[in-house]
């Protein structure tokens, strides 16, 4: 378990700037470990580990959806939710450019540029949950619902659960 001290991250302000209450989780960050490897470390259920995943629609305009880590997202559902008519995963740099993070590291508070966020219906009913801080191995945990507001988020139901 890292020893070190949680790092200022655009995220982080972004939290104390709406006065969000959170708790700082670090963990040791494995390449492509995910929220399997998160969840374990911290010893928190997986399903309320939540990956930031950076999307782009037929435009190309990017927006980022909430998932829970043990679940894979239904672009052609998202598509047809949020009126669009193709939605695919933005390549790690072009995710970098819009987000200012770094993939393994993405949090969709702080962002470098404003986009929409959709969130996966179901996170709401969970009491707390973790999302990436805007560094590798960096966990906030939070009420869901202190995220709507602050995302101006949507809604949505495209949750696959992994096979």
């Amino acid at each position: 378990m890292s020893q070190e001290k949680a790092p200022v991250t655009a995220a982080v302000r972004a939290l104390r700037q709406h006065k969000v209450a959170y708790t700082e989780h670090l963990y040791d960050y494995v390449e492509k470990g995910g929220t399997a490897e998160s969840s374990r470390q911290l010893g928190v259920p997986e399903h309320a580990v939540i990956k930031t995943l950076v999307m782009e629609d037929e435009a190309r305009k990017p927006l980022i959806v909430l998932m829970h880590g043990d679940c894979e997202t239904s672009t052609r559902n998202l598509a047809r939710q949020t009126g669009r008519k193709h939605i695919e995963p933005c390549s790690a740099e072009v995710a970098n450019r819009h987000t200012g993070y770094l993939v393994g590291g993405t949090s969709p508070l702080g962002t470098r540029k404003a986009m929409p966020v959709y969130v996966e219906k179901s996170i709401m009913a969970l009491d707390r949950i973790y999302l990436n801080g805007g560094k590798r191995g960096f966990l906030v945990g939070l009420d869901p619902k202190s995220l709507l507001p602050l995302l101006q988020a949507e809604l949505v139901e495209v949750a696959n659960p992994h096979e």
